[in-house]
């Protein structure tokens, strides 16, 4: 650790490289996360600049993971924890009808592979500032006629190389792999769905980004806007390809494949690269087709949304990387950020499924890499250990992997609607999914559903009766962070919690607001009126919404679900026969479980016998089922399953931050403004969320706001404080990062603001030494002319004059049974304007006249220092 003035620069050094994880990279001190560490290229050194003093009295610091926070696991693997008190239930849970057609299944056409490569090196991307490989493999229906749809596979954060480097030094430079390194295949990894795609008549191809995730550890953003764009440049590629030819192919594509009809499936980082990718395609106009996401196990750093296309989130339950599924917050997030808009969207939480099996390439005894099970806890710990019956086998989760990543592209492209029940949220199966429990919530297309009440705001007086309250909540408390409003849940393991977890690039943008009903009679009643143009609801399917059971209740709660119409008549249905979504989720408190997810109750119309469908007056939630108890509620709508219509939201206005430079100044605070803006003036309100980001110290002020653009406003001012000092230091980069817009695209999202020290860097001066034998350790006299924020350092060797090393002098850091060790370091710490610069001087009891030797300083870093300059030491005798 050192001091600066506007805070501290804490930095971590490893003794082995850093794992490459999806998660972000956390300096913890003494038990508390502090934030995002960058990471030097060879992942040894991590660092942070932190306002935080407790970093003066740190007795501990390590390297956490965001995914890991909270999570028992992380301070004591091995013990085993007890199952909870619902993982019987779900070992023999409720599944689905199996659906007509097996999207796991092979089709009609046989598969042809082949791979292109253009060099390690053969891209720029700008949002890395690197080049990149462009490395695909392609999987191709044999005979198929006419331009078939496009699906890219991207994988994503692991190992970019693998095997012993001949130069560990060569690490500095992590891509191309050094001299002795193989690159990890990893965009081998999904032959599976791949090739279930394929022989169905689906152009497929899994493209390569180890250049990313060896140079992403210090990417403004994590490397998503650079995913997006290696995405957009191997599209351009097959745009050539698939029209004119050329290239590793020839004419071989030329009329097969259809541009304009695109499916993205991005893993883990490569899960928000493949979100971001939608979006930089619809803000530079479209040009391809892109109409389906399918971010599986993916990270959401920055809280992005993902308008106008189909889109489904594949959340694995014990994924051990990316731990607390943020991934939940790209459907809530998106599901009411457009006005109008048509896209339907759906999760898919798998149930025994870890992070990295779905990736051949990721799994011990199938890749040709080393690869890990990411679920590090006991292997008999319930419900994710090896050994446990809840737990897929890689295989088993493989087969998930494909029947929902075939099953989704096959619909939202394809229009195959065989495959509508699988997102529909009424949970049928496909046969190749085997034994896996699955659960489905499903956004219905806005022409195929209601909305009645989004439950995200108070109800209006009058609505809750009886021995019930209704609260709208959002986040959660922890021992660490305080929500600024009403929070849904305690809790000290953020893992547990996906709907209310923090993004880290965004901490301060608001989570899901749901409503929490508590009750403590059988006789409460939560009454949501329906408005005389939504009464006839006959050409919908079901009623459906989101519920959870608090964790703070029992854990097996219910709710009686009542449909009443313009004569008083009622329907009832309890939650408990048409859903478990009032039943907590397997996995005891620790290890990021179990989580509290929203799940989806479907109660189909043909149920609600005895009432008028096209005189619906009332929906009601009533507490008669179980007399006290806890859930949360959300999105209740009136639905029938449905394609909807997804294509690139070109016509969105795009929000975009500006970039900032300014000089610290010496004296008081001053102000940089950012400007926010709308690339045209909207018709609608439009909103964001804008807040700073990275390293601020005490320089840069934390500034968090919403704003709104009113119809025809292009844009908005952000100022931030900044505070002068008159201390040489470093240049503070830090960010303007916007979030979780409404009815607008996010284009330039992260606004770089950059504080440029003005101080003068000061001199450094150094002494000769007088000294006599018995001194022992001696220091020189190191002088700098002003205080420094920087730690200074300086280097050279010694020189022998008429008193020789080892037997008159020696350096600090001699050791004995090595040669003489010549060279010299000295270094002046921050804030402080004396340093440390020493020698031994060795005594011996022969009387001799007196003696020098020389120290020649050649190098300095953060200060003014003429080099070479020569130190002279003159040692007396005093025999």
């Amino acid at each position: 650790m050192r001091p600066l003035a506007d805070g501290y620069q804490l930095t971590l050094h490893l003794d082995a490289p850093a794992p490459l994880r999806a998660s972000l990279p956390l300096l913890e001190v003494d038990g508390t996360p502090l934030g995002v560490a960058k990471q030097s290229p060879d992942r040894r050194t991590m660092t942070l600049v932190t306002t935080d003093p407790a970093v003066r009295t740190a007795r501990d610091v390590r390297l956490v993971w965001s995914g890991d926070l909270g999570k028992e696991a992380s301070k004591g693997r091995g013990i085993t924890a007890a199952a909870g008190p619902t993982d019987a239930y779900w070992l023999k849970a409720r599944r689905g009808p199996l659906l007509p057609a097996d999207p796991g299944a092979l089709g009609k056409y046989k598969v042809d592979t082949a791979e292109y490569n253009l060099g390690d090196e053969a891209v720029y991307l700008p949002g890395l500032k690197h080049r990149s490989e462009l490395l695909g493999k392609v999987y191709t229906p044999r005979g198929a006629i006419g331009p078939r749809p496009l699906v890219v596979f991207l994988h994503g954060r692991h190992q970019n190389c693998y095997g012993d480097p001949a130069d560990p030094n060569s690490l500095d430079k992590p891509w191309p792999c050094p001299k002795g390194m193989k690159p990890v295949p990893s965009y081998r990894g999904y032959d599976g769905p791949a090739t279930a795609l394929a022989s169905n008549g689906y152009q497929v191809v899994s493209i390569s980004a180890n250049a990313i995730n060896g140079w992403d550890g210090d990417a403004y953003d994590a490397g998503a806007q650079a995913r997006a764009e290696l995405i957009l440049d191997h599209l351009a590629l097959w745009q050539k390809w698939s029209t004119v030819g050329g290239g590793p192919f020839g004419t071989r594509f030329v009329g097969k494949v259809d541009l304009q009809n695109v499916g993205l499936m991005g893993h883990s980082r490569g899960g928000e690269g493949v979100a971001r990718a939608a979006v930089l395609n619809a803000d530079r106009g479209g040009l391809y087709g892109i109409r389906a996401v399918l971010p599986l196990a993916p990270t959401d750093f920055a809280r992005a949304t993902v308008p106008g296309v189909a889109m489904s989130v594949v959340l694995p339950y014990c994924d051990g990387d990316v731990s607390d599924l943020e991934g939940q917050q790209f459907y809530d997030d998106t599901r009411y950020s457009v006005t109008g808009d048509t896209a339907p969207r759906s999760t898919v939480t798998v149930l025994g499924a870890d992070h990295n099996f779905f990736n051949t390439e990721w799994t011990p005894g199938q890749s040709v890499a080393p690869s890990n099970d990411d679920w590090a806890g006991d292997e008999k710990e319930s419900p994710c250990g090896a050994k446990t019956p809840s737990r897929l086998t890689a295989k088993q989760q493989q087969a998930v992997g494909t029947a929902y990543i075939a099953g989704f592209f096959r619909l939202q492209l394809g229009h195959e609607r065989q495959f509508l029940p699988q997102f529909d949220g009424s949970d049928a199966r496909a046969e190749s999914a085997g034994k896996a429990v699955v659960r489905v919530v499903s956004q219905a297309p806005l022409a195929s559903r209601e909305d009645l009440n989004h439950f995200d705001t108070a109800l209006p007086a009058g609505a809750v009766s009886g021995k019930a309250t209704a609260t709208v909540c959002a986040g959660v408390t922890t021992t660490e962070v305080k929500a600024a409003l009403p929070t849904c849940m305690t809790t000290d393991d953020w893992a547990n919690a996906p709907h209310w977890t923090t993004a880290w690039f965004a901490s301060k943008t608001p989570t899901t607001a749901v409503t929490k009903l508590k009750w403590s009679g059988s006789n409460g009643v939560v009454r949501v009126a329906v408005p005389a143009w939504k009464r006839d609801v006959r050409r919908f399917a079901a009623l459906t919404f989101r519920a959870a059971p608090d964790p703070a209740g029992k854990p097996t709660t219910d709710l009686t679900v009542g449909v009443v119409d313009g004569l008083g008549r009622a329907a009832a249905v309890p939650v408990s026969t048409v859903s478990d979504a009032l039943v907590r989720m397997p996995g005891a408190n620790g290890n990021g479980l179990p989580k509290n997810l929203l799940r989806t109750v479907r109660i189909p119309l043909t149920s609600l016998k005895g009432v008028d469908l096209s005189d619906v007056r009332s929906v009601e939630l009533r507490t008669d089922r179980v007399a006290t108890g806890s859930a949360y509620v959300s999105d209740l709508s009136f639905s029938s399953p449905g394609l909807g219509l997804s294509a690139p939201a070109v016509l969105l206005p795009k929000v975009s931050a500006s970039n900032v430079t300014v000089k610290e100044g010496n004296k008081g605070t001053h102000n940089v403004d950012f400007w926010v803006r709308l690339s045209r003036p909207s018709l609608r309100p439009v909103t964001v969320y804008a807040e700073t980001n990275g390293e601020l110290g005490e320089s840069v002020s934390e500034v968090a706001r919403r704003l709104v653009f009113k119809p025809g406003q292009v844009r908005q001012k952000v100022t931030v404080p900044i505070t002068a000092n008159t201390r040489d230091s470093y240049d503070l980069p830090f960010s303007l990062v916007l979030s979780a817009p409404h009815n607008a695209l996010l284009n330039e999202s992260f606004g770089h603001g950059l504080v440029l020290d003005d101080d003068p860097t000061p001199k450094l001066t150094l002494g000769n030494v007088k000294t006599v034998e018995k001194a022992g350790v001696v220091d020189f006299p190191v002088r700098l002319s002003a205080p420094s924020d920087k730690y200074i350092t300086f280097s050279g060797v010694l020189k022998d004059g008429t008193a020789v090393i080892r037997k008159d002098y020696a350096s600090v850091n001699d050791d004995a049974t090595r040669p003489a060790v010549r060279a010299i370091d000295g270094y002046v710490e921050p804030g402080t304007t004396t340093g440390e610069l020493q020698v031994k001087i060795l005594d011996d009891k022969v009387k001799e006249p007196a003696e020098t030797f020389s120290a020649v300083i050649g190098t300095v870093d953060g200060a003014v220092l003429k080099v070479p300059t020569t130190l002279t030491v003159t040692i007396t005798d005093n025999d």
